[in-house]
């Protein structure tokens, strides 16, 4: 494992061989999550952004999204775009060149997270799901974004382009999924495990467990980021993204 923080600077991608990479969002969250990270991403090769709003369950998410990838392909997920991936890496690991792991837990949910998914699902199924985001941005950014509007209409935008349906679903399978930490030592892919120094909702000790546990990744740490750091620091992801692209 290689530790080390990465600064918030642009890095030209190389021209290199083509390679199909499959960006999955996280909860609540659209292609937008992803929106500053596809134009680099674009020069490795085709980039799909995964729809995760179908189905409640762990396994049916990762298997909708194996049914339409491509053959092969490097893995992003963010979040609940990590524990799918997780789940992707079980079900076909000989697809998967390469897995980055941003913001993301590789334990199952505790009870009191079970439980705040619960109230979250309730206000949603009683048609109050338009209070969901504003009651999730102070947990997913850096307290310094904590005023930033034009965040915080991302993150609106971001529930709407969601909605409260795909919302119960994603909360459902989020609370089942299983525990990973036993199968990380079985990715053998290049993997970048990158989280924000100030994530609230999985912090970097969790990453560092991740880390940890997959023979040669490289774990970063992104200065001055929340639990989004594809929205707060874009430039410091996509430089990690297009070093792990690159390896």
């Amino acid at each position: 494992m290689t530790n080390f923080v990465c600064k918030d600077t642009a890095m030209e991608a190389p021209l290199s061989a083509p390679e199909s990479i499959v960006l999955v969002p996280g909860l609540n969250c659209s292609a937008r999550l992803y929106a500053d990270q596809i134009p680099s991403l674009w020069r490795f090769g085709s980039v799909l952004v995964a729809d995760h709003r179908h189905d409640d369950e762990l396994g049916a998410l990762a298997g909708r999204i194996l049914s339409t990838a491509p053959p092969r392909f490097a893995l992003v997920g963010l979040s609940m775009g990590g524990y799918i991936a997780f789940e992707m890496c079980r079900q076909a690991p000989d697809r998967i060149t390469r897995l980055a792991l941003l913001d993301t837990s590789a334990r199952a949910d505790r009870p009191d997270q079970t439980e705040r998914r619960r109230q979250h699902v309730a206000l949603a199924q009683a048609g109050e799901f338009a209070q969901i985001p504003d009651l999730q941005f102070p947990t997913l950014v850096h307290p310094a974004r904590h005023q930033d509007a034009a965040l915080h209409a991302v993150v609106r935008m971001m529930a709407e382009e969601t909605g409260a349906a795909s919302f119960v679903r994603q909360q459902k399978a989020i609370a089942g999924r299983p525990d990973s930490r036993n199968g990380l030592a079985r990715i053998r892919c290049p993997t970048l495990v990158l989280v924000g120094d100030g994530d609230e909702l999985t912090p970097p000790d969790l990453a560092r467990e991740i880390a940890g546990h997959i023979d040669g990744s490289r774990l970063i740490i992104v200065p001055q980021s929340g639990h989004l750091s594809t929205l707060e620091r874009p430039l410091a992801v996509t430089e990690a993204l297009i070093g792990w692209l690159s390896v």
